[in-house]
């Protein structure tokens, strides 16, 4: 755990009491801090409590004696409304910080590599994770991925953290300056959390904050608006720039073309490997991810054959397109995490045909942008709150459905179709272009659920790694 040990004696707030909260309560207490933690939820307060720790009702208590409150990325500070917590603390002048600000305040001689993305990012830092420990670097691995930054152990000068990082935690993180930046895509995602895209646009560009030379920005150019981000970071010219394309060639960079890995970033292009040989990175949106990490893992000083190596045996990422099972020639696969239409995409983009489950809590833009997929789905299941709002839009792309209601009623009916259809490359496929929170605590508990109904099914199986 992380020693905070310049907050010894003084009272901090932790506003948020999930895995990232508890964590930076833990932290806190044990370098010293008086520890204040609130949540707006009771049953959360009682855990606190039953643990030892200080509640404090911040909506209402003496904020004075505090000029630090540990914030939940995900409870917003700005839009759609902030939280009168936040509205508190900024009158009293109290600074809005999460757990990564700690984590850059206490390991100041180590390096840091961050990675941002609308889609892709969690493939990418675990991937760069990997190639960096394959190559004995001393590592961490974390942030938005799962791992709570202030569990990890100090890596100290020489090591890195390999961080993902929302634009929730972008937006409150303000020591670091990453080593290594890599920002991947930028989609319309969270729009009412930043105020529009131009909030979100320019909470994504915080990856690349007071980076100069010899510092490196990794950057995808596949859609316009990193293309665009791109451009202003060459106009300035400030650190090392390499972008990154799963499209074909770009100039100065890391790239796709020909079913080849292409390191151009020093002029000359070079085919550094047969993407075929990757088997935990199928599909064009794996492409962009492999370049951006291999850029990454080369600009921290990782040689070639090293990363190379290390990239063949990577496992793949679970609930991303996770092989779950294979009966009878149908394959099962967990795409849990992709939780908008974005996401979705990279899956409908690599299986055909499909028998596709999706549903929960809508984001946004719905399933606009899927239309050239509709082809590819044999049937649809549909589950949770979006069924009647993504049922419009399969009637209108002629895609037959079923409304399922639950996953585990999806899982069986899709099942039944797929095995009794017996289609050469068949794919049941989770994938829901939704949140999960109607009816799951997360998508990590959907994939769960999605795997458990799989294995209860009967049939010929032969079990799977990754797909």
């Amino acid at each position: 755990m992380i020693n905070l040990f310049y907050m010894e004696g003084l009272p901090v707030a932790v506003m948020g009491l999930g895995k990232s909260g508890l964590a930076t309560a833990e932290a806190l207490t044990q370098s010293g801090a008086e520890v204040w933690v609130w949540d707006d939820n009771e049953s959360s307060r009682a855990d606190a409590l039953s643990k030892g720790y200080k509640v404090v009702d911040l909506t209402t208590a003496d904020l004075t004696e505090l000029t630090t409150i540990v914030w939940s990325p995900g409870i917003p500070h700005t839009h759609p409304k902030p939280h009168p917590v936040a509205l508190r603390a900024r009158a009293a002048n109290i600074e809005l910080v999460c757990d990564i600000e700690l984590l850059a305040r206490s390991e100041r001689d180590s390096a840091y590599i961050g990675i941002t993305g609308t889609n892709g990012k969690s493939t990418t830092t675990t991937l760069i994770g990997h190639v960096m420990e394959a190559a004995g670097r001393r590592i961490a691995v974390g942030g938005n991925l799962g791992t709570p930054a202030l569990t990890f152990p100090s890596v100290g000068a020489g090591g890195s953290y390999v961080l993902e990082m929302s634009s929730y935690q972008l937006e409150l993180t303000y020591s670091i300056t990453f080593d290594v930046a890599v920002l991947l895509n930028i989609t319309p995602d969270h729009l009412a959390r930043h105020g529009g895209m131009d909030g979100y646009v320019a909470a994504k560009k915080l990856i690349f904050h007071r980076q100069t030379r010899p510092r490196t920005a990794v950057i995808g150019v596949d859609d316009p608006t990193c293309r665009a981000i791109w451009e202003e970071l060459k106009a300035k010219s400030d650190q090392v720039i390499w972008p990154v394309s799963a499209l074909g060639p770009v100039a100065g960079g890391v790239y796709a073309a020909d079913g080849w890995l292409v390191d151009d970033t020093f002029g000359v292009a070079e085919r550094v490997a047969e993407l075929a040989a990757f088997p935990a990175l199928l599909g064009t949106h794996n492409w962009q991810n492999a370049a951006a990490a291999y850029a990454a893992c080369k600009a921290a000083g990782v040689p070639t054959p090293a990363i190379v190596a290390a990239m063949t045996t990577f496992p793949g990422l679970a609930h991303r397109q996770q092989l779950v099972r294979t009966i009878d020639g149908v394959r099962f696969v967990n795409d849990s995490k992709a939780t908008n239409a974005d996401a979705t995409e990279k899956a409908l983009a690599t299986f055909d045909p499909i028998y596709w489950i999706l549903g929960g809590q809508a984001k946004e833009t719905g399933l606009d942008g899927l239309e050239a997929y509709a082809s590819r789905v044999r049937h649809a299941f549909l589950i949770g709150e979006a069924s009647d709002r993504f049922a419009v839009w399969l009637e209108a792309n002629k895609v037959p459905h079923t409304r399922c209601g639950t996953l585990d009623v999806a899982v069986n009916a899709a099942a039944e179709l797929a095995l009794a259809e017996a289609l050469p490359g068949a794919c049941v496929l989770l994938s829901p272009a939704c949140a999960s929170w109607d009816q799951f605590a997360n998508f990590e508990k959907r994939g769960e659920a999605f795997a458990d109904a799989v294995n209860r099914l009967e049939g010929n199986a032969v079990p799977g790694d990754r797909a």
